[in-house]
């Protein structure tokens, strides 16, 4: 049956009380806050540092890189602001012509009751952005079966979609590596990773899946500054409480796991502005890391669209070689051409998606396959049922 509407919304007027008091605290939590984050701002980053110093490398949220003291909040104004898309898309074409954009995403069929035997089908696409006045770009896919070796299941009912997860961002990082190396020493390139360089999300599953992850993300960091080509992950939608963390240690503030430090920075923003660039020393995640690596990770906060600000990481080496004012620009660029959100990423998730004809054809093709080898492969009755009238 349908919801009913009157019943939501008596429960919801019934536990009006609930939403108003954490409408409350987070309010005050935010204000005082803000209030930090102003007085904070004032100070050099040599004091901050020397504060922050009383704690654990990895128990301080954050600490500053570039000089801070100067930018009320933390926010460096970009000054970006024009009468119409024809100019912005001028300025991009100053800023992004000849520079090469990369970007991959996956998509995934999960081994599901629907077959007899367990087998899954990952699929990845890329999309590089030459920004040459002839247009041309490249875009293309790659796909893997996993089979119920590669998915370490004995029938079709064993949960292996973490597997499934894992082969694709396996696959989504060595194709960024793989990009790198070709790129191998260009200054006109850039790579983006869609999520974070700090894989908090592992910190979830058993040790060996947590290390696959940081496996995958510390080579592609490693490749990053090994062949000299800027990589950055983007995070449009962003709950990282580094900043947040850090206010909370230097000025002994009320623990406020609400409080993320997108809100907390937003106010203060307009579109194309971006905090000073920050050492990311969240506590968790990091101590698997190895130590220069996740000593070389930073991220800035960037005004990218009307909602909260977007969070971008890149590692150190980008910032020693005095790349990072432009990268920063070719993210602005892409987000110009996207209409808020990066267009090389957005393409490469167009590129990549699997929609319901192609799960179709896949066990379409899957029972023929497995028919013509004489494999026991039996499809239920019900995707049978789906084929035949799609």
């Amino acid at each position: 049956m349908p919801l009913k509407p009157s019943q939501i919304l008596n429960l919801l007027k019934a536990k009006r009380a609930d939403f108003d008091t954490f409408d409350k605290s987070a309010l005050q939590a935010l204000q005082l806050y803000r209030k930090a984050l102003a007085e904070a701002s004032q100070e050099a980053e040599k004091t901050l540092l020397e504060q922050l110093g009383a704690f654990g490398l990895l128990d301080r949220g954050a600490e500053p890189l570039e000089p801070c003291e100067a930018f009320a909040n933390w926010v460096i104004t970009s000054g970006l602001a024009w009468q119409s898309r024809e100019e912005s898309l001028e300025w991009v074409r100053d800023r992004l012509t000849d520079i090469s954009t990369f970007a991959v995403d996956g998509s995934q069929i999960y081994p599901g009751k629907d077959l007899s035997i367990p087998i899954a089908l990952v699929q990845i696409g890329w999309f590089e952005n030459l920004h040459r006045a002839d247009g041309r770009y490249e875009k293309d896919i790659a796909v893997d079966v996993m089979t119920p070796a590669d998915l370490k299941a004995t029938n079709s009912g064993d949960p292996v979609d973490r597997r499934v997860n894992m082969r694709r961002f396996q696959m989504e990082t060595e194709r960024l590596i793989q990009y790198m190396e070709d790129r191998a020493g260009c200054g006109e390139c850039l790579a983006f990773l869609d999520g974070s360089l700090v894989v908090t999300f592992a910190e979830a599953f058993d040790e060996d899946t947590r290390n696959f992850y940081v496996k995958c993300v510390v080579r592609l960091l490693q490749a990053s500054e090994h062949y000299r080509v800027p990589l950055v992950g983007y995070i449009d939608t962003t709950y990282a409480r580094d900043l947040t963390v850090m206010l909370q240690r230097l000025f002994t503030l009320p623990e406020a796991p609400s409080l993320h430090d997108a809100p907390l920075l937003s106010r203060f923003m307009q579109w194309g502005d971006r905090t000073p660039l920050f050492r990311c020393r969240r506590f968790g995640i990091l101590r698997h890391y190895p130590e220069k690596i996740a000593d070389h990770i930073l991220f800035a906060y960037l005004k990218a669209h009307d909602g909260f600000p977007i969070r971008v990481e890149l590692p150190l080496w980008v910032y020693e070689a005095g790349m990072a004012n432009q990268v920063l620009d070719w993210v602005r660029g892409e987000i110009i051409i996207g209409g808020g959100y990066p267009y090389v990423i957005e393409t490469a998730d167009q590129t990549a998606v699997l929609k319901a004809d192609d799960r179709q054809m896949f066990f379409r093709l899957l029972q023929e396959w497995a028919d013509s080898e004489e494999l026991n492969l039996r499809l239920s009755r019900k995707m049978v049922s789906k084929a035949r009238r799609r």
